[in-house]
């Protein structure tokens, strides 16, 4: 599968499309991730669906674009990409801060979003890990975000319950994210603009309980039972709309859907043909 790019507001932007007939699903990754997160479902389930991952921007192979991004600036993004392609619906599946953005994204168009499968998201609460808590901090921010081997393992660390997950080729993928020049100040800006010492903060996770709370569409809300990033418990209190369904998986860290790949495609190809809703005219 090749990778195409698409200019957004004047940012060139890394996207992949399997083609393919009915609602696509368009993936949202992890803060400082990219779209190999979704391999495992570009894979597996393309022959049967239309897949679209992206790298935002900042991110993978992006350009930088105008940092710094919060939530609501990446949803225009996103959007923006959505009108770039032609996409008039879709199924937006969104890990960690990809859930975040599909939430916003769903108040931007709701008349343009199926579904919303939200994999570990991120805001949900005050509760974030430690590490992202002190990066939001002057200095020390610089200190522990700064490109280098530790920053890797940190993170693959942090993604996975399962070392044996992690592939030399992630590895790589994993470093050549972290070393993207700039990417370390874009980490750090939409950290700071989103959460404290103290946690996330109020303003942000209350929105995205509103958001998920007001739902108009069917949502499937994913957690690994052993994230040490977002603990499952938010998931599990987070109100869901009564088209709403949380999964939970055990032996399972922060990224379900490259850890657990086969129960998460089966919940999403569920999800997929019991809980959407065919176009209206």
């Amino acid at each position: 599968m090749m990778d195409r790019s698409v200019v957004v507001d004047g940012v060139k932007l890394r996207y992949v499309d399997t083609g393919g007939e009915g609602v696509p699903l368009f993936f949202c990754s992890g803060i400082g991730g990219s779209l190999e997160f979704w391999s495992r479902q570009l894979e597996a389930l393309a022959a049967s669906h239309r897949l679209i991952a992206w790298d935002y921007p900042g991110h993978g192979l992006s350009d930088m674009g105008r940092q710094p991004y919060d939530p609501e600036r990446y949803a225009a993004c996103a959007l923006g990409v959505l009108d770039a392609l032609g996409l008039e619906r879709v199924i937006v599946v969104g890990n960690s801060l990809g859930g975040t953005i599909a939430l916003r994204l769903s108040r931007l168009a709701p008349e343009r979003i199926s579904g919303l499968v939200l994999v570990a998201p991120a805001m949900m609460g005050p509760e974030v890990f430690l590490p992202f808590r002190l990066m939001s901090l002057p200095l020390l921010g610089e200190l522990m975000a700064r490109p280098g081997k530790l920053s890797v393992e940190r993170q693959l660390t942090a993604l996975f319950h399962d070392p044996e997950v992690v592939t030399n080729g992630l590895r790589t993928i994993v470093s050549r994210n972290v070393h993207k020049p700039g990417a370390d100040r874009a980490l750090l800006a939409t950290l700071r603009l989103t959460m404290s010492l103290a946690g996330v903060r109020k303003s942000v996770w209350r929105r995205s309980l509103a958001l998920l709370e007001k739902a108009t569409c069917p949502v499937l809300l994913v957690h690994g039972k052993q994230d040490v990033v977002l603990p499952f418990q938010l998931s599990q209190r987070a109100p869901l709309p009564e088209e709403g369904r949380l999964v939970l998986l055990d032996n399972c860290g922060h990224t379900p859907q490259f850890e657990q790949p086969d129960d998460f495609n089966s919940a999403l190809v569920e999800f997929i043909k019991s809980n959407t809703r065919p176009v209206r005219d």
